[in-house]
């Protein structure tokens, strides 16, 4: 059986899906398990269950501090190994994204993978057309960024999972590899044209102080990690293209600007009604 961990979220519940439409006998694991799930709660170290398990898709547990989530990671694969588990197929984040502020617990945890014993893939995944349309800002008509004219290689998550969903079907074939998986560049200019709105850059003291200021659902990590995806798609690192996402699905990847326009425009306040 194939089980996709985090299988209530947006990553996971894509990859499940993909996995089921190609025939697959595959499961979720969750904290919080809908019908037909496995309850997975990374914090329960004792209670992590894995039996009958031959492929674990680890979809990253992160929206915590970097020590939670490696010490989560740790506990799922020391599981995995314990309960026999065959294989190890972790979503990471892309190599040109080594400088961003949630890189560090990506890292760490394929340093986990490498060395837990079991035969293993790593997906580098780009960054989500969606995140980089929801990050757009709504202002008397416009869409506002701190991204400047830089470009994002962004790739949609149904992409992301589709690819998941291949290697995780069939890994022996992916055993040791490391694939990096980025989409095409756009940039905020061009989800406003796609919008039919301007768009206007803000400096990134300005995007941090509204970050603080007008958002204080934000977790005190998040802040720091979202300013440092605004810089650095802003200054040009996140915007190389590659071939391996297209070789794993057989095709081109999907047009990333209409995800990122959807999700932008699902961001748009709405005028009161009179």
């Amino acid at each position: 059986m194939i089980l996709v961990t985090g299988a209530n979220g947006n990553l996971g519940s894509a990859t499940l899906a993909a996995l089921r439409a190609r025939g697959a006998n595959a499961a979720g694991g969750s904290r919080t398990p809908r019908a037909g799930m496995r309850l997975l709660d990374f914090d329960d170290h004792p209670g992590i269950d894995l039996a009958g398990v031959s492929t674990l898709v680890l979809v990253s547990a992160g929206y915590a501090e970097d020590d939670q989530v490696i010490g989560r990671h740790a506990a799922v694969l020391d599981a995995a190994a314990r309960d026999g588990v065959r294989h190890v197929l972790y979503t990471s984040l892309t190599g040109a994204g080594d400088h961003l502020g949630f890189a560090l617990a990506h890292r760490a945890t394929e340093r986990l993978v490498r060395a837990c014993g079991l035969p293993w893939t790593i997906l580098r995944n780009g960054l989500y057309a969606e995140l980089f349309g929801s990050l757009l800002m709504w202002a008397d008509g416009r869409v506002e960024s701190a991204f400047g004219d830089g470009a994002l290689a962004a790739v949609t998550r149904e992409d992301l999972a589709e690819a998941a969903a291949i290697i995780a079907a069939d890994p022996a074939q992916h055993s040791g590899r490391i694939y990096d998986l980025t989409g095409t560049p756009i940039t905020a200019a061009h989800v406003a044209a796609r919008l039919g709105v301007p768009h206007r850059a803000i400096g990134l003291g300005e995007y941090r102080r509204r970050l603080l200021d007008e958002m204080p659902e934000l977790l005190p990590f998040q802040p720091p990690m979202l300013a440092s995806i605004a810089t650095g798609i802003r200054h040009g690192f996140l915007d190389g293209t590659g071939p391996d996402l297209a070789g794993i699905l057989g095709r081109p990847v999907r047009d990333p600007l209409a995800a990122a326009a959807a999700a932008a425009s699902a961001t748009k306040p709405r005028a009161a009604a009179g």
